[in-house]
């Protein structure tokens, strides 16, 4: 979770990739499923965030 605020809608960005939304639309979570799988380097993380 990435702000303590109730999740009011949940969308599958990519397959496994779901985020979350409060009621003003705001990202407030973000799950990765089976990211043990998806990962190659556990060491490092990327990231983008864009407006």
């Amino acid at each position: 979770m990435l702000r303590d605020a109730p999740v009011a809608e949940s969308d599958e960005a990519k397959p496994g990739v779901i985020l979350d939304y409060d009621d003003q639309g705001n990202l407030v979570g973000l799950e990765v499923l089976d990211a043990s799988l998806r990962v190659t380097a556990a060491d490092k993380m990327d990231f983008r965030v864009t407006a």
